[in-house]
């Protein structure tokens, strides 16, 4: 089909009736958007009913497939790994991380519990040094090449208030993953742990560690220009605006975002990677092959949507248990809601956030992040990606871009499907 300018487009897929207008919803999304690649899978009470993916250049390479990083979205496949530890028994989320890793205390850091961790409230939301990429290939870090700079690593929290919440964006992913090989049995990485407990077993693509073979059916990222943003923004929607929101929104949440970041320890920070050359680095074959599970796992949105679908089943798929109760519990449980920089959040003590409904005295941004993901646990990753599920509901969400929108900070764009499922779903409810 065609769409903007005249250009060429694949689009693909299926969809179970009562749920063709998240079709619809895909097929004008792509044509009227800034989209190169995507993929949207849906799965609901245990069926997937939706599985599109589109390609708006006539990729040949891209398909169903394909893996594409989901940068953050990937931090709720690291707290599934957490909750199987505490599922066995081996874990507490209240516990101190010294209880499983003495070294750790180091430098005033023995009172942070795994709950500390997983909220963000760890005070470690950066490092003071860049890691080597190579550190952090699967057997560098079981040498305790990433652990060593943890352990001798100080607390900083923000300046100025009692709030400790301060987006690990990419640390807490490294920290987990130490935590993890420690406590696990056999000593596994939290890769390892995905790929044999998770992954194969679901027959799903969600990979923390990527493997030579696996390395060409990488679908690459790609941010959109600041020029283009900057354009694009200056357009009114019926004018053709190809990203969600227009220049008066995205400076509203800019200047929100910094003002909230002057109390940030995150300002100055070195950059997390050595070599570092911006958000497209993460397409360098070292990072894709290491294990940064915050930032750098690379899945499809099949994959993602039947974990999620998993997860939204209490962690139980085709006869299997790959949750028990007591640890899909716990991983829901006693969330807490705090400013997170952008946004007051819900997090719960296992790491994920808990969407919920609003009311008329909600700010803005409180909508934004809420209002069409009512019921939804998990989080979303920069651009664009969202890998979320809803229990009430029974609907497991994948969604997968490599155009990513840096400017649509609570992906928005990917929204709008999570929205529309709920509407296809309260039609077919009795």
């Amino acid at each position: 089909m065609s769409g903007r300018a005249g250009m060429k487009f694949r689009i693909e897929g299926t969809v179970a009736p009562g749920f063709e207008s998240v079709k619809q919803v895909y097929e004008h999304e792509m044509q009227t958007m800034a989209e190169e690649n995507t993929q949207l899978c849906v799965y609901y009470q245990g069926e997937r009913v939706v599985d599109l993916w589109a390609s708006t250049t006539n990729d040949p390479d891209f398909s169903p497939d394909s893996i594409v990083n989901i940068f953050s979205s990937g931090k709720s496949l690291e707290t599934i790994a957490i909750a199987s530890l505490v599922g066995r028994g081996l874990l507490d989320y209240k516990a101190k991380i010294v209880d499983y890793w003495p070294e750790f205390g180091a430098n005033d850091k023995g009172s942070l519990t795994v709950a500390d961790l997983m909220r963000h409230e760890a005070g470690l939301a950066t490092f003071n040094t860049g890691l080597d990429p190579k550190d952090l290939l699967t057997e560098n870090i079981k040498q305790n090449k990433v652990g060593q700079i943890i352990e001798g690593h100080p607390l900083r929290f923000p300046s100025g208030g009692a709030n400790k919440r301060e987006y690990h964006a990419i640390t807490r992913g490294w920290i987990v993953n130490e935590l993890f090989r420690r406590v696990d049995p056999a000593g596994r990485t939290v890769g390892e742990y995905l790929n044999e407990e998770i992954s194969t077993p679901l027959d799903a693509d969600a990979i923390i560690g990527v493997k030579e073979a696996d390395l060409k059916r990488i679908s690459k990222v790609v941010p959109l220009g600041w020029g283009f943003l900057f354009f694009e923004s200056l357009k009114p929607k019926f004018l053709g605006r190809q990203i969600t929101h227009g220049l008066l929104q995205i400076l509203g949440r800019l200047i929100r975002i910094v003002w909230r970041s002057r109390r940030a320890t995150t300002r100055g920070a070195p950059a997390p990677f050595k070599g570092w050359k911006g958000i497209e680095f993460f397409n360098e074959r070292a990072v894709a092959m290491g294990e940064t599970p915050s930032a750098a796992s690379n899945c499809s949105a099949r994959g993602l949507a039947k974990i999620a679908a998993m997860m939204s089943a209490g962690g139980k798929w085709d006869g299997r248990e790959f949750l028990s109760t007591e640890a899909w519990s716990a991983l829901h449980d006693d969330p807490l809601e705090a400013h997170m920089g952008f946004s007051p959040t819900i997090f719960t003590q296992g790491g994920v956030n808990q969407f919920v409904e609003v009311n008329d005295q909600s700010t803005a941004i409180d909508r934004a992040l809420n209002v069409g993901r009512e019921g939804f646990y998990g989080w979303m990753g920069l651009g664009g990606s969202i890998f979320q599920w809803n229990p009430k509901l029974q609907i497991g969400l994948g969604f997968v871009p490599t155009s990513l929108h840096l400017v649509d900070i609570l992906n928005e764009r990917g929204k709008i499907y999570q929205a529309e499922v709920l509407r296809c779903v309260e039609k077919l409810s009795p």
